[in-house]
């Protein structure tokens, strides 16, 4: 089976998505499944370690960290049909994504979807509501011309039922138990930011508007009025972070962190506190959770799909820094309840492996295929690994 892939940006470790994207490629390739990404953005040639291809793109005003790619097939359609795939998977509803679509239909390949980032909420963060509804209107006509379209958390797939985008399918995303553990804890993590004795009270995520940071602004406002044992660590970089620092000034700021430095971040905080009310599903609270710390979420979004509220972490009003405050205060008082909630936590987070949902994604581009004309190219290898007689 040969699979092509079309994403907004394969620069890694760049965003959740290209996590996920990279960690799918590590498993195809395991799998040894031919596959290709189609991206503006790539690593230089000596980086790659899979088959990219690079499209024209230009510069996004907003975001200078992305680009947007030409909305012509053309600049790609030679490498696809010498890569002659079986099936097309769009990671954005970018102009990529749309001329995928469009190339698919064309040749009669299937096209697969994955919802992997909320775009029609963003428009409020920058002052457009009024993008809003037409941005849903462009979502639908884009995603219902999808075989299927993969959402990894069930409040999402309702909230895109309710905008009638069709054919989508749950698939909830895992997590690396060896890489997110509360053996990485250390004792000296605390004492080399400066906040020994202190509860560490963690956010991971790209320093964005998106992700309600001014709620956790606000949060930190109200609790560092009130407690002098706390201390906000925030884990990643974004346009924001200037302003975040001044608004924040005894926060702890690490940066863009990853790797080993980020597993030993999570394993060593008090509590994950996560405000954004956009995420499709919340790789990072998933994280947390594995790593034995309990998150304080908003109750919308993506990661209200997983958490069993007061059970293994607790919910918060969207975008209400007062609750948000009360919420940690309650388990920053209760050290029992908290240990327990970790413990609780951690047990459901070693359940939901990458390998379980990659093979659950297998099954289904075979339940694709066998409705397509398309089946009868599949190898025979993929038959024998999905059992298909």
């Amino acid at each position: 089976m040969k699979i092509a892939f079309f994403a907004g940006t394969m620069k890694p470790g760049h965003d959740g998505v290209t996590r996920v994207l990279f960690r799918l490629s590590d498993f195809l390739q395991a799998k040894q499944i031919d596959h290709i990404f189609f991206s503006p953005i790539i690593p230089p040639d000596d980086e790659q370690t899979i088959p990219m291809y690079k499209v024209p793109s230009v510069a996004i005003p907003i975001y200078d960290e992305y680009r947007l790619a030409s909305p012509s097939q053309k600049y790609f359609s030679d490498r696809l049909a010498e890569f002659e795939p079986d099936i097309l998977h769009i990671n954005s509803p970018c102009t990529l994504g749309r001329a995928a679509i469009e190339y698919g239909k064309e040749h009669g390949i299937p096209v697969v979807a994955t919802y992997h980032t909320h775009f029609a909420s963003y428009a409020k963060y920058h002052h457009l509501q009024m993008l809003e509804q037409p941005a849903w209107l462009y979502f639908k006509h884009l995603y219902n011309k999808c075989d299927r379209i993969y959402v990894p958390s069930l409040p999402i797939l309702e909230e895109l039922l309710s905008h009638g985008i069709k054919n989508l399918e749950y698939l909830p995303h895992g997590v690396d138990t060896s890489l997110f553990h509360p053996s990485h804890y250390s004792d000296s993590w605390k004492n080399r930011h400066g906040i020994e004795k202190k509860y560490a009270l963690l956010f991971v995520g790209r320093l964005v508007w998106e992700k309600d940071l001014h709620t956790l602004a606000d949060t930190y406002s109200i609790l560092e009025k009130k407690r002098n044992d706390i201390a906000f660590v925030l884990a990643g970089d974004g346009p924001i972070r200037n302003e975040l620092e001044h608004q924040m000034p005894k926060a702890v700021f690490l940066g863009y962190t990853s790797g080993e430095d980020l597993s030993e971040a999570f394993a060593s905080s008090d509590i994950f506190v996560f405000p954004s009310t956009t995420e499709t599903f919340g790789n990072v609270t998933l994280e947390a959770m594995a790593s034995g710390i309990p998150p304080v979420c908003a109750n919308q979004g993506g990661a209200s799909g997983f958490i069993k509220d007061g059970v293994t972490g607790l919910f918060a009003k969207p975008q209400d820094p007062a609750d948000f405050a009360a919420k940690i205060e309650t388990l920053l008082d209760a050290p029992e309840q908290r240990a327990q909630m970790a413990s609780d936590a951690f047990i459901y987070a070693q359940e939901q492996t990458w390998e379980s949902s990659f093979e659950r994604l297998l099954i289904s581009y075979g339940d694709i295929l066998r409705t397509n004309d398309y089946f009868k190219h599949i190898n025979e290898s993929f038959k024998v690994l999905l059992h298909i007689q």
